[in-house]
């Protein structure tokens, strides 16, 4: 599934190039950081781990329950993504 930052976002930036699949961007309207779920990976195909998820300092980045997908999905788009 796609991660979602929530609320809590303190605008540190520090998540965003992170990302392999550079799926983090400022949104200027809400005047927080967003995930792009069609670009998220969760870092399948990248890193044990959502990178994203490891530095943030205020764990505000959680699995996106609007884009549940399977670990077989996640390695499908990494490989599109690849393409």
């Amino acid at each position: 599934m796609a991660l979602l930052i929530t609320e809590d976002c303190i605008n540190c930036t520090v998540c965003e190039p992170e990302c392999p699949n550079e799926a983090i961007f400022y949104d200027e309207d809400l005047d927080l950081y967003q995930v792009d779920p069609a670009s998220c990976t969760e870092c399948v195909g990248h890193h044990d781990d959502p990178q994203c998820i490891e530095v943030c300092p205020v764990d505000c980045i959680e699995p996106d329950p609007d884009n549940q997908e399977s670990r077989a999905d996640l390695e499908a788009k990494f490989e599109r993504l690849q393409a």
